[in-house]
Order: structure tokens, then C-alpha cells, then sequence
């Protein structure tokens, strides 16, 4: 075994004296030190079998020095020859920077932020950069992608990645996920399971919800707490359908059935939950396959997080905009800086840069008072974003 976890096997040349080492497992596939943080071994196992039968070698040391040198494989050869849909994303441009085969007919003519926020996806993060402390830490996350299938659009489950290359900025890998419910339990475990979660259930003070997503997630049930949530009784509520509570309508259904084959575990999926009384709250829902009485069930606990996402948001332009003027601050300014000239670096695409000063500024301060400069400071800004574009940004 090679330090990287490849396989050593000896091989001999045809020629006199040639003898090498033939090193193959995935610690080759990508060049230079590579450090693939809780990546699926799915993915691994396949990548291991698909190129020891496809590439007979992935790198040949040899030790006659009048042979040839052997061309290195490229970094993401091994990735395309997985039938799994595939892709490698920046978190900070939020742009795709690989796919493979499969990922390019799935997400064909549509960039990262549209399979991210189309109408059948769905995230606990509003960006990929705040999910790097949960991927360092290798905790699951996953995602729900809006692709293209026979020119349609569908839901796609995803499981992210944290990809780590010495010297490079980090990146995810995001695996498209075909995962089914757990098999059907015997008889007599059924019975406990069904005494735990009359306990669990009727017992928890966060609001839950029983799904039938075969039924056009019909609510099952529903536990004291979601009653007082939603304002809602518990006959009324079992007459009702997830697309109902849910903003999104109808919608939710293609989403709803793809978070029903996730096995767990995953990080809750935001969304905007509609009440009795006409109200719109952000929620947070886990969804997690539950098999009740022979039924192939979803349990959905609900966290209201209204409240939570308003004071982030309020945090967020504090630390974005500028408290005077409103307009993005030089902590932002250098944010998008670095996107737009990483970009350059690798799709060659030109932006540019304009200072604008405020000629006589310090004569209005010193006749007219502090008060009348920063009269016309915000001035001078709504001004300047009056007459830009909508892709241009102003930065004080």
C-alpha cells in the first residue's frame, strides 16, 4: 500500500533492466497533493474499479532512464467516467468549475446559481461559502438542485463535499444522490416502533408533521405543537396536503418526493411555510423516512427560524453596507473584487474600476456643518446608483 492508500504491484518491461512501480487507487487521479474530505465512498469505491479496469496505469515510475516519461492523467479524468452526476464548484464565485458527462446533461445551458435556486430546489444555506465550517467538520450536508431531465425541469438530490488541494482555494464536490428508503422492517419491530412514536410524536415540543408522500403528501398527522403553530386543528389538518402550507404550492411536490429517498441525517432545508390565519413564516424542515404500520411514511419536524433570518439579514447588511450611505462597504468592495478578478483568471472575462471623488466636500463641512456633508454624501450616492446597471455595484 502507497502512503496515499494506492496499490504497489510490481511489473517487469519487455526491455533489459526496465522494472517499475504500477500505482493505482485514487491518490493518482488527481495531481499534486490532493485531500478529499468525507467524499461519499461510493464515489471512491467506483472511481477505484473504473479506472484500474479502464487506465491500466495511473502512474509509471520507472527506473530505466532512456524510457520515455510518462504523461501524468488529467485531474478529474477519473470523475468522468462515473455514471453519477458529478460536479466541482467554487463556494466563493459560485460558479461551477467541473462537471462530468452526466452533470453536463443535467445542468446543460444553466450556471450554478440557477440549479441552486430553481423552482424545484432547496438549501439550508442561501450561499455554498457558509457551509465550509459544516464540511470541515465533515458533517453531511445536502441540497436539492433544479436540472434539466428530457428537456424538463427536476429535483436532484446532492451531497456536498469539501474538496482541499495544498496551495488552492477550497472547493466542493457535489454528488447527485440515487438513494432509496430503507427496507421494510419485520412485524414485531414495527410494534415498537409504532409505541415510539406515539411517545416521540405526541410528546415533542417542536412541531411535526406525518406525510404520505404517495399520496400527494397528504398530512397523516400532526402533534400538538404544529397545531398551535399553524393554527390549525388536528381533523383540519389531516385533510390537508404539503403543497398547501407550503408557499411554493404545488411546487414543493417534486422537492418533497426527492427529500422522501434521502436516508437522514442530513442539515435542515429552508422554506416559507403559509398559516391558518394567512401569515407567512421562514422554516427550517428535517424530513427523515419513517415506516409506520407497513406504510412508507416522511416524519417533517418544523423550526421556525422567522425571527432568526431577520436579525442574520440585519447583521449582514451591517457588516456589508455602509451605515452613512447604504452602499456596499470595503469589506464587500474587496469580496467582489476577488470574484471578479478570479474570474479574469479563468474565464478571461474584463471588469473594471472607477474612483469618484467629491470635489469642495471639505468646504460644505466647514461652512454648512457635518450634518449638511452627510446630507450630500447620501446625495451623491442614490445619485450614483441611479446611473449605474443592475450587474454594476458602488462602494464607499
Amino acid at each position: 500500500m502507497t502512503p496515499h492508500g494506492g496499490v504497489l504491484r510490481a511489473a517487469r518491461g519487455s526491455g533489459a533492466g526496465m522494472a517499475g512501480l504500477l500505482i493505482t487507487g485514487f491518490a493518482g487521479i488527481l495531481a499534486g497533493p490532493v485531500r478529499l474530505m468525507r467524499t461519499h465512498s461510493r464515489i471512491l469505491d467506483t472511481i477505484a474499479v473504473r479506472i484500474q479496469v479502464a487506465i491500466d496505469i495511473q502512474c509509471f515510475a520507472i527506473f530505466n532512464p532512456t524510457a520515455p516519461p510518462i504523461t501524468p492523467m488529467n485531474s478529474h479524468v477519473a470523475l468522468t467516467l462515473l455514471g453519477t452526476p458529478v460536479w466541482i464548484v467554487s463556494p466563493i464565485a459560485q460558479e461551477f468549475i467541473f462537471a462530468n458527462n452526466t452533470g453536463k446533461e443535467l445542468s446543460f445551458g444553466v450556471d450554478l446559481p440557477a440549479v441552486r435556486h430553481g423552482t424545484h430546489s432547496a438549501h439550508a444555506q442561501e450561499h455554498l461559502e457558509a457551509y465550509l465550517p459544516a464540511l470541515r467538520a465533515q458533517e453531511q450536508v445536502v441540497e436539492i438542485w433544479t436540472v434539466q431531465r428530457e428537456g424538463k425541469p427536476a429535483p436532484l438530490s446532492c451531497r456536498l463535499s469539501l474538496l482541499k488541494r495544498d496551495g488552492q482555494a477550497e472547493e466542493i464536490l457535489v454528488e447527485g444522490i440515487l438513494a432509496s428508503l430503507p427496507a421494510t422492517s419485520n412485524q414485531s419491530s414495527e410494534r415498537q416502533e409504532d409505541r415510539f412514536y406515539e411517545k416521540l410524536f405526541h410528546s415533542n415540543s417542536a412541531p411535526m408533521l406525518l406525510i404520505d408522500p404517495g399520496s400527494d403528501g397528504r398530512i397523516v398527522d400532526a402533534n400538538f405543537a404544529a397545531m398551535r403553530f399553524y393554527g390549525y386543528s388536528h381533523d383540519t389538518f389531516c385533510l390537508k396536503h404539503t403543497w398547501q402550507i407550503n408557499a411554493l404550492g404545488r411546487e414543493v411536490l417534486p422537492i418533497m418526493n426527492e427529500v422522501a429517498k434521502l436516508p437522514g441525517g442530513h442539515k435542515p432545508l429552508n422554506f416559507v411555510h403559509r398559516l391558518a390565519d394567512g401569515s407567512l413564516r421562514d422554516v427550517q424542515t428535517y424530513a427523515g423516512p419513517l415506516e409506520l404500520g407497513g406504510r412508507r411514511l416522511m416524519l417533517c419536524i418544523i423550526h421556525d427560524v422567522t425571527e432568526q433570518k431577520r436579525l442574520k439579514n440585519e447583521l449582514q447588511h451591517a457588516a456589508s453596507r455602509d451605515h452613512l450611505t447604504g452602499l456596499w462597504n470595503r469589506r464587500r468592495f474587496v469580496q467582489m473584487l476577488e470574484v471578479a478578478h478570479g474570474q479574469k483568471r479563468r474565464h478571461d472575462l474584463d471588469y473594471c474600476l472607477m474612483l469618484v471623488d467629491a470635489d469642495y466636500f471639505k468646504a460644505i463641512n466647514d461652512q454648512h456643518g457635518h450634518h449638511a456633508g452627510d446630507e450630500v454624501l447620501i446625495l451623491l450616492a442614490r445619485t450614483l446608483e441611479a446611473r449605474v446597471r443592475d450587474a454594476d455595484a458602488v462602494c464607499r
